[in-house]
């Protein structure tokens, strides 16, 4: 059974955009995923909702003139996954989004739903936060501009207002051109599985594939909220990409990151797997941009 109070059909960006201006109590849905699940269990108790499913202006996946990526919070994780720009521009991205659930959840579940959970769980945050993403706002004043760097303020919460529809994510053509870049996901089981630890690692080489031009490192569940090791990247940057950088990775990001006891891990062992996961995906990072670190 489904407590819901009041649902409207948004018919555009902008009627969602009223609709929950007008209703302090208003939540948006999209996919449903998690908010169905959350309202049966009684979380959302006599919600208002707001649905932004099959509005086409948000399922877009298009690359900007200036070699922006432009990727609309409805795209479903299914469709981002199958997009062959998406592809052959953000491999990372793709293949982060491809570990959700199930495949009827990738099916039905957004991008933009996962981004607006805030939860540091969410499989696409590490890849959209090695990838500088920005999110596209509209609310009623219009649309607004928010770095994912600045998005996540806390577990579960975003700086999106209430009355706010995000409507895309963007990623600039130099935060992806000439990056390798991998994400990896560590759980009990291999499917439909929260993420007890995940890691993603973005590299760009020098024209020599021998040396690290930009490292970027990030995490999630090893904080509240979806974190970057600016400390370990700085130290990587000028450095030869070798077995040596490898092991100075694995123990660097272990001083940045601060995992908690739950009932899925204990602190010590994720602070165990984020060393050997950071080091492997810096590995296959390397070499999707064309090095090899023979560690």
């Amino acid at each position: 059974m489904y407590d819901i109070a009041t649902y409207v059909q948004a018919g555009c960006v902008a009627d969602a955009v009223a609709a929950l201006a007008a209703d302090p109590s208003a939540m948006p849905i999209a996919g449903g995923t998690d908010v169905l699940i959350q309202t049966r269990e009684g979380r959302h108790a006599g919600c208002s909702l707001v649905s932004l499913h099959g509005l086409e202006e948000l399922r877009t996946i298009r690359m900007e003139e200036d070699g922006t990526l432009v990727i609309g919070s409805g795209c479903t994780f299914s469709e981002i996954t199958a997009s062959a720009l998406l592809q052959s521009t953000v491999p990372i991205l793709c293949w982060a989004v491809d570990q959700v659930g199930s495949p009827q959840i990738r099916n039905m579940g957004t991008i933009g739903g996962n981004v607006c959970n805030g939860v540091t769980s969410a499989d696409s945050a590490c890849s959209l936060m090695v990838l500088n993403a920005v999110m596209e706002l509209q609310g009623p004043e219009g649309r607004r501009l928010a770095p994912i760097a600045q998005w996540y303020t806390g577990p579960g919460k975003t700086v999106r207002r209430h009355e706010e529809v995000l409507v895309s994510v963007r990623i600039a053509k130099a935060d992806y051109e000439k990056f390798g870049g991998h994400y990896i996901k560590y759980g009990k089981r291999e499917a439909m599985e929260i993420s007890t630890l995940g890691c993603a690692v973005s590299v760009k080489l020098d024209a020599g594939k021998k040396t690290v031009d930009d490292l970027r490192i990030a995490f999630g569940v090893a904080a509240p909220t979806p974190i970057r090791c600016p400390k370990t990247e700085a130290l990587a940057k000028g450095r030869t990409a070798d077995a040596a950088l490898v092991r100075e990775i694995g123990r660097s990001v272990l001083t940045e990151i601060n995992p908690r006891d739950s009932w899925r891990a204990s602190r010590a062992f994720r602070l165990q797997i984020a060393k050997e996961i950071s080091r492997r995906a810096f590995l296959q990072a390397v070499q999707f941009a064309g090095g090899d670190c023979n560690a």
